[in-house]
């Protein structure tokens, strides 16, 4: 018998590995350095700063109203929560009254673009599971979405629609009868989106007890929105703090309980269910209240109606003063929270009672949220990578502003 010569002791060595920020899997211009024993990832550390637009100094040299232009531009799949949050803020400073109709159009747009935002999260984080179907499923109704969003604002993207005071204009008659066909469709849309892979054995596999977020740590980091509910912590803010009305619609706040990959996705498939309960809640509504004004009829916040400025000169001054120059809010500073489709969002807004705000500071959630990335990848096997960030729902122009 011929001994057989001794084998090499085998030695592995960490390896760091460059992912991103030009990469599919990270969502956006996320990069991403991973050290890797064998496949396990032992530390993560997330490098931001590639989509730096610098929209909040921009936005001190802007009217009030000329802002508007870049909010939809940050969290650009739910843009309309921006646009909100930004004026919430302005009009609070103003002591704006926004009319019941535009506050009950304003719940219905920000509801659908949060169910426009999940399903681009659904649809391609379940892509990045390597589940091609549910991601032309989602996309068929969001394209749907933004033919509503089309027919109302005139744009599929970054709308403003939404004024300081209220809105731009009306409702197109054609958008009602839309929304209810859309509504009448949808809920078994969602039960079919769920069925193709929430009983998967391989999405179980794949998602169950990975990127494990405990209630504590989400807490301590400031997650907010589906991330943060999904490790069984209850805090929505339209529960909490509400606004725009929502303390008067009939909703629940899913939870998870394991706070992993796959919590993070069946919230948000509930979350789904729960905004077009609201929108029916919201359309009824429209309809008791009727037609209506849409903006706060004071002079020195809206635009007058093109009709009065044929007939007074004072409608013609008011006019000229807020388009060349703006408003003047009174001096101090305001921060109202919102909840958008990623989380707890708000604008921090110092009027130091020029036309243009003195400083605007974004709460945003991507940015919060993101630095649970390291702890919930850590010790997870480096294909699950894109699975954990998939789950977290990041938007880049939400982080780097």
């Amino acid at each position: 018998m011929i001994d057989s010569p001794e084998l090499p002791e085998l030695r592995s060595e960490i390896m760091t590995l460059n992912v991103g920020p030009q990469h599919p899997s990270t969502h956006g211009v996320l990069r991403v350095v991973v050290d890797l024993s064998g496949e396990e990832i032992v530390k993560l550390t997330p490098h931001i700063g590639y989509l730096h637009t610098g929209f909040e100094k921009t936005m001190e040299h802007r009217t009030y109203t000329q802002c508007l232009t870049y909010t939809p531009r940050m969290d650009y799949l739910h843009s309309f929560a921006h646009d909100l949050a930004f004026a919430l803020s302005v009009e609070r400073l103003l002591g704006a009254q926004v009319p019941p109709r535009a506050e009950v159009i304003r719940v219905i747009l920000n509801e659908l673009s949060r169910l426009a935002s999940h399903l681009v999260f659904l649809g391609t984080g379940l892509l990045d599971f390597g589940a091609l179907t549910p991601f032309f499923y989602a996309f068929r109704e969001r394209e749907t979405i933004l033919d509503l969003f089309e027919w109302v604002s005139g744009q599929r993207f970054h709308h403003n629609y939404i004024r300081i005071g209220g809105l731009k204009e009306d409702l197109p008659e054609e958008f009602v009868p839309a929304l209810q066909a859309f509504l009448q469709e949808m809920p078994a849309r969602i039960d079919e989106y769920e069925g193709l892979f929430r009983e998967s054995p391989l999405f179980y596999e794949r998602a169950r007890g990975v990127g494990v977020i405990p209630p504590e740590l989400a807490i301590a980091l400031s997650l907010t929105g589906g991330s943060l509910r999904a490790s069984g912590v209850n805090y929505d803010v339209r529960k909490a703090y509400p606004y725009g009305g929502y303390e008067t619609y009939q909703f629940e706040v899913p939870l998870g309980t394991h706070g992993d990959v796959y919590d993070r996705m069946i919230v948000r498939i509930q979350e789904m269910r729960e905004s077009v309960k609201i929108i029916r809640q919201a359309l009824e509504r429209l309809q008791a209240i009727g037609p209506g004004p849409i903006r706060d009829p004071n002079p020195k916040i809206s635009l007058p109606p093109r009709a009065l400025l044929e007939t007074s000169m004072e409608a013609v001054i008011y006019h000229f003063k807020l388009v060349t120059e703006g408003f003047h809010p009174p001096l101090g500073e305001v921060y109202v929270p919102t909840e958008s489709a990623r989380g707890e969002l708000g604008y921090y807004v110092v009027s130091d009672g020029g036309s243009m705000p003195y400083r605007v500071k974004v709460r945003a959630p991507s940015f919060a949220n993101l630095q649970s990335l390291p702890h919930a990848a850590k010790g997870s096997q480096m294909p699950d990578l894109v699975a954990v960030i998939a789950s977290l729902d990041p938007v880049m122009g939400d982080v780097d502003r």
